[in-house]
């Protein structure tokens, strides 16, 4: 039976280039994720064009130079595959033409560099909230439901939600900022 990837090379060579591969795409994969979020608009999308551009970059790794810079190789596959998603993928109601799409892959891309001292001081600052704050984050973000299902679960008028989650964000964007020494 074949294997579903073919691998870059054989031996033990190879292992060790097939190694430092996986370090280079697990050291890249958070930030090409954001990139791909933000060309696409959402992270479904992101999570499903993240595999496809994982798969371009495995299969095209033996051309690549070590030494040289993997996110800026990956960001420019990530890119040319997130124009390929949108023209095939008819799930997303949002569409970028091509101009807008590239203008806003020119500017992401320098603030990738940012991303993991800011998702880093983000977890911080999270572990830093009171149980019951970080639980409302967590279900308002991370489980696929409307901040109305939300408050009926909870009981509360989703507009005190939406007034907690306000004040939950603005004081994490400012331990952001104190962390980095930088606005987010």
């Amino acid at each position: 039976m074949e294997p579903l990837l073919p691998t870059p090379a054989t031996g033990a060579a190879a292992s060790d280039r097939n190694e430092q591969f996986v370090v280079l795409l697990q050291g890249a994969q958070r930030r090409l994720q954001a990139y791909l979020a933000t060309l696409l608009g959402n992270r479904h999308d992101a999570e499903d064009a993240l595999q496809r551009v994982s798969i371009i970059l495995w299969r095209k790794f033996a051309d690549f130079e070590l030494g040289s810079d993997f996110l800026a190789w990956a960001i420019t596959v990530a890119r040319f595959e997130a124009r390929n998603f949108q023209r095939v993928s008819g799930r997303s109601r949002l569409r970028f033409g091509d101009d807008l799409m590239e203008l806003l892959a020119e500017e992401r891309a320098p603030d990738l560099l940012l991303l993991d001292n800011r998702l880093d001081a983000l977890d911080e600052c999270l572990r830093e909230l009171d149980p019951p704050s970080r639980s409302l984050l967590e279900s308002a973000y991370q489980q696929d439901s409307t901040i109305a299902d939300l408050a009926a679960r909870l009981g509360k008028a989703p507009q005190t939600l939406y007034n907690r989650l306000n004040t939950l964000r603005r004081s994490l964007v400012a331990c952001i900022e104190h962390r980095i020494g930088e606005p987010a």
